[in-house]
């Protein structure tokens, strides 16, 4: 197969929006953890992976690592970068990385740079130089700008009051792709730290929510590895979460295994 053929078929960024846009739900897992085997095993069993540099100590080259595991797999990759700086966006879309997620964002202004960061001119300021996406130069050029401005995923987290307070400006970026909610450090930043059914928290998620879907955006939320409140996400119009990640499967695996073995033990006749 050559080149120009593989850059034609759908790509795992362009199969997640069409799943969106046709109703479906995505289902994704934070990635943590340094090691891309990480990403290789948990590949087949996600819609996407949430590469969290915020969160972590994980490093470019790790991150590198985790987008040629996804690539491999064919699962698309998002990376949460740690600010919404160029020097934090660049290198990890001329990595590879099929969107970005920026954390803490506070204005309109600070997201048209996000967004003219993630694309090429003449719809952005992104200097050329990729690597992994243009196939090494093999699918470089015009082609390849296209379909990278086409393709990239471009996600805010709303998680201030700043940003909250902005939202209506927010949304009228063009180019941008999804609002994110970050419940906890909404929750947090009205004083409620953790209460994610509190009325006035469970309400502001509401509004991001409507107003997101309303403009026209995805509307995606991190959380930690709970299903029920996934459900209730799902339900209020949240079309992509992150639900856990690594270091949470870990734990739920080996607690559970360890209880299970324990009862069973102390079920048995004396």
């Amino acid at each position: 197969m050559t080149a120009t053929t593989t850059a034609s078929s759908t790509s795992p960024i362009a199969a997640f929006r069409a799943k969106m846009a046709a109703g479906a739900i995505c289902i994704g897992a934070s990635i943590t953890l340094i090691d891309p085997r990480v990403t290789d095993a948990l590949g087949d069993s996600v819609d996407f992976v949430w590469i969290d540099m915020e969160h972590s100590l994980m490093g470019p080259e790790a991150v590198h690592g985790h987008l040629l595991a996804a690539k491999a797999r064919g699962v698309p990759a998002l990376v949460r970068v740690t600010g919404s700086s160029t020097p934090f966006i660049k290198p990890v879309l001329d990595a590879g990385a099929d969107g970005i997620i920026v954390p803490q964002v506070r204005s309109a202004a600070e997201v048209q740079q996000i967004v003219d960061d993630c694309r090429y001119p003449p719809l952005g300021r992104r200097g050329y130089g990729p690597r992994v996406p243009s196939n090494y130069g093999r699918d470089g050029g015009n082609a390849y700008v296209e379909r990278a401005n086409r393709e990239v995923f471009v996600a805010v987290q709303i998680e201030n009051l700043d940003a909250f307070n902005a939202l209506d400006a927010i949304l009228a970026v063009p180019g941008l792709d999804s609002i994110v909610l970050g419940p906890m450090d909404l929750s947090a930043a009205m004083g409620l730290f953790g209460e994610l059914e509190h009325p006035t928290v469970a309400a502001a998620l509401e509004t991001i929510i409507t107003k997101s879907r309303a403009a026209g955006r995805f509307v995606g939320s991190g959380m930690g590895a709970d299903a029920r409140f996934a459900a209730t996400m799902v339900q209020r119009g949240v079309q992509w979460l992150q639900v856990g990640g690594d270091c949470d499967y870990m734990i739920l695996a080996v607690d559970q295994v360890t209880a299970a073995i324990h009862s069973r033990l102390s079920d048995k006749p004396s």
